[in-house]
């Protein structure tokens, strides 16, 4: 409020307005402004905490220093006409950094790099000129986080069968918000792209040719921020560890999920039975040893001509048409097939071989 006096009454208390004067400015000091809200950023990322006033104070004598509120902890220094980065905390080098060509303006904002979840809390900017002194509060609060995350334990399928790989994001972000989400296949031999999730949409040209028509995410669920995986007709081969990597601006997480103990589908099950079966029936070599009657050794060579090799021929088809490796299934069906004509193509010697044994069982009776 300004109060006009005449001349006189000025002359004559002069010494007393001086002094008012000085007192009141004493008591008001500085008035440094701040924020005035709590500020907010994403994690990893830098944030402004304003700190200035409203007229340039002389750089002579001119004191500014930023401290946590609620341990006085030292984060940055402006003094004699520099930084002093000397004196700062340990955990704010190169981290809090002073708009040095703005001082003199009379901002002394604070700048703080590489955000981490225990920067939260209250700053205060202190500033000292000459006989004046003032401060003002900024407070980070409710650091933006990415939390990705997956199974808490391994994940198990049938081979055949269909399997999910949960991976869920925990966060305010809202899923037109991130940019992408990729899940990958992690092998020893590297890894090759399952599936991927970029400018709102799913990317299917960037799925490797393994996965190809396999692999889908819940598209009703990603709203809700679930990007989980559905793995279709598992093989034996999709065992391994599988990793879901999000990125939203300057942030990142991912989770892992490991699929193991594969178990076996109704084809493998009828694979093996024939296995068996076909090396089951060498057993009864024994019975054309020792058999006496000649149309029962004919007809078990006969059976050990065609049987085995029907049996293996018909459990590598049902092997390919498992596990996709039609490739090397024909070439094996083909030797199986070949086989009989091979050990036809050897009978002579074996009637020579039958021949002796015949004999020989004569000389014994």
């Amino acid at each position: 409020m300004l109060v006009l006096f005449n001349f006189t009454y000025l002359k004559m208390h002069q010494p007393k307005i001086v002094l008012m004067s000085v007192i009141l400015k004493i008591v008001d000091g500085l008035v440094v402004r701040g924020p005035s809200a709590p500020l907010s950023a994403p994690l990893g990322s830098s944030v402004v905490l304003p700190c200035y006033v409203d007229e340039a104070l002389p750089v002579e004598d001119l004191e500014v220093e930023w401290r946590r509120a609620d341990s006085e902890t030292l984060i940055h220094l402006y003094q004699d006409g520099e930084s002093r980065a000397e004196v700062q905390q340990q955990d704010y080098h190169d981290r809090a950094h002073f708009f040095t060509e703005e001082i003199q303006h009379g901002n002394f904002s604070l700048r703080l790099d590489n955000l981490t979840a225990q920067d939260e809390g209250e700053y205060r900017c202190r500033v000292h000129s000459q006989q004046d002194s003032g401060e003002t509060v900024a407070e980070i609060k409710n650091i933006e986080r990415l939390l990705v995350s997956g199974p808490e334990k391994l994940v198990s399928a049938y081979v055949d069968g269909d399997v999910t790989l949960n991976c869920s994001v925990d966060s305010h972000i809202t899923p037109e918000h991130i940019e992408e989400v990729s899940w990958r296949k992690t092998d020893k031999d590297g890894d090759i792209t399952v599936l991927l999730y970029q400018k709102n949409k799913t990317v299917s040209e960037a799925t490797h040719e393994e996965f190809r028509g396999r692999v889908e995410f819940f598209t009703a669920e990603i709203p809700k921020g679930n990007f989980s995986l559905r793995l279709k007709s598992v093989r034996t081969e999709d065992k391994g560890v599988y990793m879901c990597q999000v990125f939203a601006g300057v942030l990142s997480a991912n989770a892992t999920v490991q699929l193991e103990r594969l178990g076996f589908s109704a084809l493998h099950t009828m694979t093996v039975i024939l296995c068996i079966s076909a090396s089951g029936s060498a057993l009864l070599l024994c019975f054309l040893i020792y058999s006496p009657d000649k149309e029962t050794l004919i007809g078990l060579q006969m059976f050990l001509l065609f049987f085995p090799n029907i049996l293996m021929c018909l459990a590598f088809l049902l092997w390919g048409l498992t596990e996709g490796s039609l490739n090397e299934s024909v070439c094996c069906c083909a030797l199986y097939f070949l086989r009989p004509l091979l050990l036809h193509w050897a009978a002579p010697p074996m009637s020579i071989f039958t021949g002796n044994i015949s004999r020989h069982q004569c000389r014994l009776g």
